[in-house]
């Protein structure tokens, strides 16, 4: 007879996926994280027989573990939870410890816990700063893992354990394949040398130790492949390798988006009128994938490679740790100048009372073309701003808001210019596997996403969740908008009768 689960009064049977976590006791590091915040919520709306979330919880900014856990919840991507499965609450218990420290930083009492609880494990944690400093992103991103791997070990009813990576740990090749490659260093060596060597002089020799990984995040998600692929031989360990990861596509809500990071910062700071140029190919692969269709495949990944390795264990076979690639730039590729077109397509229509001016972002793909349009449209507009704040006593700002967008940008613009293949056969497989209630529950078939569809309810989740601007405003919005479109076209106006003007004179001169 069929597991059964209560449902609108109904006994409807457990899908596979569901029946894999019946009963497991989850183990959750970045849980309150972008990426974190849906997974945890995903996994106790949609598996309600899952016996208990245990999330990893560091202090920070002086509130402590308890304090944190509870602020996750006040959080508008739980609402849809609170209204479905009101009494979720007990499921969930935050664990006090830190990836960053030897052994995670937990109790006796809480590892224990953990050892002998836990069935099942998503790493997620991780500094996704690009500029980090290489001895914390080591700490968190190569360290961490290394730690996570050692505790299940330990765990004596564990069934997977998923890291999860980044599509573009591997970003110094042109073809990525669900495989491991070679790491720019051993991630034993790489500890010791990080552990033995001075922060400062460390900091000196960062540039020459990432050679071909643009920024310590690659880097050291590089390293920490390596440390799976040693450390996970034995275990029922998976690696998820996530492309960029934006805003929610269609659940609990759509358009939910709780950070800056990325293409989601280049459409807030454009919506807003304040970044006018990027350096960006048009034609380059984007590669983005909304973050539910994302903690979907993860989801359905732990529950394949638990599946596998309890096959592996029966037939005596060895077990190899699998690798899924979650890309959109083969089963439903968008340019970047096609998101930038959508972007400015929607984003007019709900547009922000906080727009400083009106839309006018223009994509360089030349280094040359984008300083120069950086000094004209950023800088020289900047600096007279700030000269006519000096003149009526307040103090300049604009130089140095500039001047943080413009290493933000700087960070990106190496994904924004390059083109990667990536070849995902095992995601493509874990979808076969799949029956169609468990494809339509946990969905993440990248072959059935609408772009217009998902650019209506991005944009505007990017004015309600992260600008701040509740959608009543809207009206006012578009009186500002209007007022500055008419003032962006005399200024273009201006500009050209301007040029016309000098390019007279120069004539006249020469005619004299």
């Amino acid at each position: 007879m069929p597991e059964l689960i209560e449902a609108d009064n109904e006994k409807t049977p457990l899908t596979p996926i569901q029946k894999f976590y019946s009963g497991a006791n989850v183990f959750v590091t970045g849980g309150t994280g972008f990426l974190g915040k849906i997974l945890i919520e995903k996994l106790l709306r949609s598996c309600p027989d899952l016996s208990t979330v245990y999330v990893l919880v560091r202090t920070k900014k002086g509130r402590n573990m308890h304090t944190r856990i509870e602020e996750l919840f006040d959080d508008v991507v739980f609402d849809r939870l609170r209204s479905e499965c009101p009494k979720f609450r007990h499921k969930v218990v935050g664990i006090a410890g830190d990836c960053s420290l030897t052994d995670l930083g937990l109790s006796i009492q809480d590892r224990q816990l953990l050892i002998q609880e836990v069935s099942v494990v998503f790493h997620v944690a991780a500094t996704v700063r690009f500029d980090e400093k290489l001895k914390l992103a080591m700490a968190i991103n190569v360290k961490g893992p290394r730690e996570i791997l050692h505790l299940c070990k330990e765990m004596t009813c564990l069934k997977a354990i998923v890291h999860v990576s980044t599509a573009y740990s591997n970003c110094n090749l042109k073809m990525i394949e669900e495989k491991f490659y070679p790491p720019p260093i051993d991630s034993k060596k790489f500890i010791m040398l990080t552990d033995t060597i001075q922060e400062r002089l460390l900091d000196k020799v960062t540039p020459i130790l990432l050679d071909q990984w643009p920024n310590t995040y690659t880097y050291t998600k590089a390293i920490a492949e390596d440390v799976v692929r040693q450390d996970g031989e034995g275990l029922p360990v998976g690696l998820f390798r996530p492309a960029v990861v934006v805003s929610t596509y269609k659940e609990p809500i759509k358009g939910w988006i709780n950070n800056m990071y990325g293409p989601t910062g280049v459409c807030a700071g454009a919506g807003t009128g304040v970044l006018r140029t990027i350096h960006c190919n048009a034609d380059v692969n984007a590669n983005i994938v909304p973050v539910d269709m994302c903690v979907n495949s993860l989801i359905a990944t732990a529950w394949d490679v638990g599946e596998s390795y309890k096959q592996c264990k029966l037939k005596g076979n060895q077990f190899q740790i699998p690798i899924v690639n979650f890309e959109s730039s083969n089963d439903r590729p968008i340019s970047w100048g096609k998101f930038m077109e959508l972007s400015a397509l929607h984003g007019v229509q709900v547009p922000s009372i906080k727009s400083i001016w009106f839309y006018c972002l223009t994509l360089q793909s030349t280094v040359i073309g984008y300083n120069l349009t950086l000094f004209f449209l950023h800088i020289l507009p900047a600096a007279i701003c700030d000269f006519a704040l000096l003149c009526v006593g307040k103090s300049p700002r604009l130089l140095k808001i500039y001047k943080k967008i413009h290493k933000f940008t700087a960070v990106i613009s190496y994904f924004c210019t390059r083109n990667w293949e990536f070849k995902s056969a095992h995601y493509q497989s874990v979808l076969k596997k799949m029956t169609p209630e468990d494809r339509e529950l946990f969905f993440h078939d990248l072959k059935d996403l609408d772009w217009e569809e998902y650019f209506k309810e991005y944009i505007k989740g990017i004015r309600v969740h992260l600008i701040g601007d509740p959608l009543h405003t809207m009206d006012a919005a578009k009186s500002k908008w209007l007022r500055l479109y008419w003032l962006h076209q005399g200024f273009k106006a201006l500009l050209v009768f301007v040029f016309i003007r000098v390019l007279w004179a120069i004539f006249s001169v020469f005619m004299m």
